[in-house]
């Protein structure tokens, strides 16, 4: 029996702005005023290609997150850009944030159908329920939906968008021009989903796409959080601080998954890493060091009272942080509360320490090294089952991912823990993910397209 190919990193660039650290913007080798300019993204994603990653990723907010006075805060709606981005790339996947407490099952099912047509079965979604009260205030709510109550909503969402990029049948399009039959109508099928949050007839005006459905995509790691990935995702942006979290967190999903009835190798675990290079590791250390020096404090204050669910404006900056209140009253982003409570009682750290620690990554691992020592601490996540891939996080763009793209990758190759060439078109194709059967399972019966049920 032959052998399966050697296991291989997965590895995503989150793209933002000027770059992951909050300071980003006020360094002389970043490009802020840019941040509203195509080109600058399309070469972002032609070096993400260049360097044979898996896809690149935007997060999303439907708010103006932080102080704006501050950091370079905001951007492009990212199904757009990604379809302006789709254009200039031939191979790497385009994965957005899209949220399910502020959008609607049947255009989000659409966009992403369109995208993935678009860029030739490219596209990924990156499912979030939202965890801002502000949010909420853009969407004529005065608070945010209960924690568990978004996820009930999720979980009814991706079930609807699932059941609409089902219902056309992959060979649904004849196209017999003799006959005048352009579609096979009984391969084209209304949903009817009738449920708690939704109603929705369909089907939907898009045909099947390239990869069936979308790489299905999920960031939380709340309890909900994990079992709603166990369910559906298909890969995982999730933050920790430690080899062990991680390896507890890997173990814990897997698990998890496999209870849902799906193979633990199903879905891809992809911790998030902001590496700081340098040719040496003094210098990684400098280049860390003016970035943290360039943090404005009000800023870190503001960020960290958010993560945290308390109020920290006033309070002395370098003593400890207050009480903080119980996880189970946080109705915000409940993982990350826990992950920087748990740091910073963890390590003893003062307000300014954290604030420092958090501002590469805003809770993810920050890495400063050699560019071989940064491939050292990620084959070791990935060979002590810690991590299928990594989100890579790079500090200030463009030059970050420059140097990860041209320094990092290469090492990572010659290792045999990195592709050398792109062997698929699709995202899935580089994830090593199946394409999707389309499930006629709960929808009845055909009808004509347009007439009456």
């Amino acid at each position: 029996m032959p052998s399966s190919p050697p296991r291989q990193l997965h590895l995503n660039a989150f793209l933002m702005n000027a770059g992951h650290h909050d300071a980003a913007w006020r360094h002389p080798l970043a490009e802020p005023e840019r941040v509203t300019d195509l080109t600058y993204f399309q070469q972002l994603a032609e070096t993400a290609e260049r360097g044979l990653l898996d896809s690149v990723f935007l997060a999303d907010g439907l708010t103006l997150p932080g102080n704006v006075r501050h950091n370079a805060l905001g951007g492009f709606e990212p199904l757009t850009l990604l379809s302006a981005l789709a254009a200039v790339t031939e191979h790497i996947g385009l994965i957005a944030t899209v949220s399910t407490t502020f959008n609607e099952p049947f255009t989000t099912a659409r966009a992403f159908a369109s995208l993935d047509h678009l860029s030739g079965g490219r596209a990924g979604w990156n499912i979030v329920t939202s965890g801002n009260v502000d949010e909420a205030r853009n969407f004529g709510r005065d608070e945010h939906l209960e924690h568990g109550l978004r996820y009930e909503r999720a979980r009814e969402f991706v079930d609807v968008a699932v059941k609409l990029w089902d219902s056309w049948e992959d060979d649904a399009i004849v196209l017999d021009r003799a006959n005048g039959v352009y579609a096979d109508t009984d391969k084209v099928r209304p949903i009817d989903h009738r449920g708690t949050h939704f109603r929705v007839r369909g089907p939907l005006n898009v045909p099947r796409s390239p990869q069936g459905r979308p790489l299905l995509v999920q960031a939380g790691s709340s309890e909900a959080g994990k079992e709603f990935a166990a369910r559906y995702a298909e890969a995982v942006f999730t933050a920790q601080q430690t080899l062990a979290d991680a390896q507890a967190f890997y173990k814990d999903l897997k698990s998890r998954t496999t209870r849902h009835g799906r193979a633990a190798d199903d879905v891809r675990i992809l911790p998030g890493v902001c590496p700081v290079i340098g040719s040496t590791e003094a210098e990684a250390r400098a280049l860390a060091q003016q970035l943290t020096d360039l943090q404005v404090p009000e800023y870190g204050v503001a960020q960290l009272s958010g993560m945290l669910g308390t109020d920290l404006t006033g309070l002395p900056l370098d003593g400890p942080l207050p009480e903080l209140p119980d996880e189970r009253d946080i109705n915000g982003n409940k993982s990350r509360f826990r992950l920087v409570a748990d740091l910073a009682r963890r390590e003893g750290l003062t307000l300014r320490e954290l604030i420092a620690r958090l501002g590469g990554g805003r809770g993810h691992r920050v890495v400063a090294g050699t560019a071989e020592q940064i491939a050292d601490h990620l084959q070791e996540w990935f060979t002590e089952g810690g991590a299928d891939g990594f989100n890579i996080m790079p500090p200030y763009f463009p030059g970050g991912l420059d140097h990860f793209v041209d320094q990092v990758v290469p090492i990572l190759q010659t290792r045999g823990l990195f592709r050398t060439e792109y062997t698929g078109r699709t995202l899935r194709d580089h994830y090593g993910l199946s394409r999707p059967v389309g499930s006629r399972a709960g929808l009845p019966g055909a009808v004509q397209v347009g007439q009456p049920a």
